[in-house]
């Protein structure tokens, strides 16, 4: 894979929290222009990973390179959008006057609210409250947020969790419709059957990647038929 194809590029990343290295050394690429899932159990160092990637977390050593620039340069904060798991919204106000706020902080066009809003399958709901929004619609609104000014990479971590399989089912189409306008995903998951709607996949478990491939590649080396028994084999492998 070509320097131009990789959005994003870790080498020997180390990063230590309380004595405890949660990433001991990870070397591993996001593909540009595809969604690639991370998944593992909790604790495995996927929002670390996350937090190293978007230039918010302290790391002891190693380099994260994103868009060819280093992570957390001032030129990215308006090429990386980055979704937490909690909704980053307020709920006191209208999903309009949310995103309007936002877009006025980023300095992102006024044209940009109708049209994220719309993105995210908002659009008729922009007076409706955010508080009484569902879990999967305030979901949406940070989505909208994180849309403005079109960014080229788009990080979230665990965007489903919690959420029905209905929702969940509505927001990975999205997913797949904003990577097929050329957008790179980065999506954070514990939950396995997720992996069939991702491009590539890194498996991690106690900071280490066990794999990073293509789902049918990763199945085909495991000869298992689902992404968890994959997942099982390769756990058991490396014990």
């Amino acid at each position: 894979m070509t320097a131009e194809s990789q959005a994003v590029v870790c080498q020997d990343l180390r990063v230590v929290r309380g004595g405890v290295a949660v990433l001991p050394g990870l070397t591993a690429h996001v593909a540009s222009g595809r969604i690639t899932g991370l998944l593992g159990p909790s604790g495995s160092g996927k929002t670390t990973l996350i937090r190293s990637i978007v230039g918010v977390q302290q790391v002891a050593s190693g380099t994260v390179s994103v868009l060819g620039m280093p992570a957390g340069s001032a030129e990215l904060r308006s090429r990386v959008a980055y979704v937490t798991q909690d909704a980053s919204v307020y709920a006191d106000l209208t999903v309009a006057q949310n995103v309007g706020y936002f877009a006025s902080v980023l300095g992102a066009p006024a044209c940009d609210v109708d049209r994220v809003i719309g993105e995210v399958g908002l659009g008729g709901r922009e007076g409706d409250r955010v508080g009484r929004l569902s879990g999967g619609e305030r979901s949406r609104v940070s989505l909208a947020v994180a849309l403005l000014g079109a960014p080229e990479v788009l990080v979230l971590d665990e965007p489903t969790v919690g959420l029905d399989p209905v929702l969940r089912r509505d927001l990975w189409a999205m997913f797949g419709e904003l990577a097929a306008s050329g957008l790179t995903l980065l999506v954070s998951s514990h939950v396995m059957d997720e992996a069939s709607r991702c491009d590539d996949l890194m498996l991690l478990r106690d900071g280490q990647l066990l794999a990073h491939d293509s789902v049918a590649a990763i199945l085909a080396s495991t000869s298992c038929s689902d992404i968890e028994s994959a997942f099982l084999s390769l756990v058991e492998g490396g014990s």
